[in-house]
């Protein structure tokens, strides 16, 4: 696999990097983890309060349509921190957007502040994703979103703990080793954060030596 820019950085355990000269934009490239939870929170709820006033959908079209876009959402995640995240470096462009949108994360990975899109952001990708999903998907977007963006909050919330504590003991061990395999042994396999599946299914799950786990599927 070609590695890219990410590949070349090295991991700092404390710190932080100034992104942006101006004093604006660099306030704008922080948040508290809290404030995009709670953005997401707010407008799925206010997307499936308006689902069963305003729509016909039945409760079980509902629910299954809210599921459906929470396993969406995975499957994005997977693909967006892929091919998005740890893109290609062609250029010196590239290579800098590479590290104003991950690279910086790469580099020092215990930065509270940076293990979310900022609020602006957040609000407007939620937005133009309602308006986008309303045209082709008419009055099932208001049961489909709320679950593809629960799904969203569910993943920040796994990676902010798996950065900001200790694992724990249970069966969501799993999701601390495998991501701190992708930061500090190889960050061109493990891709997925709030599920293994798609690493599975994709064969991009690799062990702590490096080598490959079982999967389902090469892509």
């Amino acid at each position: 696999m070609e590695a890219t820019y990410t590949a070349d950085i090295k991991p700092q355990n404390k710190g932080t990097r100034q992104l942006f000269q101006n004093p604006i934009l660099e306030k704008l490239s922080r948040t508290h983890i809290s404030v995009p939870l709670i953005i997401f929170s707010l407008f799925s709820s206010i997307l499936l309060y308006w689902s069963i006033t305003h729509t016909s959908l039945t409760p079980a079209v509902t629910m299954g349509m809210f599921v459906l876009g929470f396993v969406i959402f995975t499957w994005v995640e997977y693909m967006t921190h892929r091919h998005v995240f740890h893109m290609k470096i062609y250029t010196e462009t590239r290579k800098k957007i590479q590290y104003l949108i991950h690279g910086v994360h790469h580099e020092f990975p215990r930065d509270k502040e940076r293990l979310a899109m900022p609020p602006l952001v957040s609000i407007t990708i939620a937005t133009l994703l309602l308006l986008i999903f309303r045209v082709f998907m008419g009055d099932f977007v208001f049961s489909f979103l709320p679950g593809f963006l629960t799904g969203y909050a569910f993943y920040l919330s796994i990676h902010y703990m798996v950065h900001a504590y200790q694992p724990p003991k249970n069966f969501m061990k799993t999701l601390w080793i495998n991501h701190s395999v992708h930061h500090y042994k190889n960050g061109e396999v493990i891709f997925g954060v709030s599920s293994p599946f798609w690493d599975y299914l994709y064969g991009t799950m690799k062990s702590k030596d490096g080598s490959s786990r079982p999967h389902l599927h090469h892509p």
